[in-house]
């Protein structure tokens, strides 16, 4: 029976791309940055991956939250996606995510709550693969399935990786390839199952977050809903510098290009591009869709790490001129 469930029919958006719209969230929290706290290391003011709390010499402690609609139809898998995208901020900020408790909305009405099981057996995996123990959580009626986890986590107050860290003329570094925005988006629309894009989005952060440590890098974020341009333009603004993109260098999931040629687009990637086109200086021969693959809204990315880390490619470089120049 449950085979016949498709999640992803139950909602308006999927993963990462339902989330508000960046300008329109930006309009909502100003105002209210500017912690005065002296043991706040990373509050609101730039939007990093976590928030950041000095608690004693030599320990930060990390939080975040993150959660969002199914973005497959399988219950089990899209548990574990929401687990490593909720994981991967606290490796983004260069920690160690030390507990997690669940997040859940569920339409008790429409779905059975043997799928939530299934769901939350998912996420269970993901953080024993990950050395986090997973605690209880809070759920709620809701008229779409939501899942994600609030995770705590650990760091060294002097090796935090932060968005407002980068210097100019350092490489740029990209540990995942980009595109799954695009094919959630087919699968959303046709129920075509694409296992490697599964298996790219319930691969932790974890090994990306050591090396870029033991490579000695300072800023990084993660790559999720706001696409690459859109968090890289958000570590730029940061960190008052600008960045090259070398377009061809972007590694991009297989099969992307081609469901982006056929129009499987997200609104969340329109309205990401929308929001960071006046801040872009795209090169010749950089075309539309270019850009729209740039600014497609992944669920569960990779690192974007500013410096050189061995084993991941280099896709750019920051600068000293206030834009993102797309070559």
């Amino acid at each position: 029976m449950h085979d016949t469930i498709r999640l992803t029919d139950y909602t308006h958006g999927g993963g990462c791309a339902c989330k508000i719209p960046p300008g329109e969230l930006e309009d909502a929290v100003r105002g209210l940055t500017g912690q005065q706290n002296p043991n706040v290391l990373v509050g609101l003011d730039d939007g990093d991956d976590a928030a950041a709390v000095l608690v004693r010499d030599g320990l930060a402690v990390l939080s975040t939250a993150d959660f969002f609609t199914p973005v497959v139809d399988d219950a089990y898998d899209w548990g574990r996606i929401a687990a490593a995208n909720a994981l991967s901020d606290i490796y983004a900020m260069g920690g160690t995510p030390v507990v997690a408790i669940n997040l859940v909305g569920w339409p008790r009405d429409k779905l059975p709550m043997e799928l939530l099981t299934e769901v939350l057996r998912g996420g269970l995996d993901v953080g024993t693969q990950a050395g986090c123990p997973v605690i209880g959580g809070h759920s709620v009626d809701d008229p779409e399935p939501k899942y994600g986890m609030a995770v705590t986590g650990i760091a060294a107050p002097d090796t935090l990786l932060r968005n407002d860290a980068a210097r100019p003329g350092l490489p740029l570094t990209l540990t995942k390839p980009i595109g799954v925005g695009i094919l959630n988006n087919r699968h959303k629309r046709t129920g075509e199952v694409f296992p490697h894009a599964i298996e790219l989005m319930t691969a932790l952060n974890a090994d990306a977050s050591a090396a870029a440590l033991a490579a000695g890098a300072k800023a990084a974020t993660d790559v999720t809903g706001f696409g690459l341009l859109g968090h890289l333009f958000k570590l730029c603004r940061a960190s008052k510098v600008g960045a090259v993109v070398d377009a061809a260098a972007v590694p991009v999931i297989e099969g992307a290009a081609e469901s982006l040629a056929d129009g499987y687009v997200s609104g969340g990637t329109r309205r990401n591009l929308d929001w960071v086109r006046p801040h872009l200086r795209p090169g010749p021969g950089i075309t539309e869709n270019d850009l729209l693959l740039l600014a497609d809204a992944q669920t569960s990315g990779g690192l974007l790490v500013v410096g050189e880390v061995p084993g991941y490619p280099v896709i750019g470089e920051t600068t000293g001129r206030p834009d993102i120049e797309i070559r």
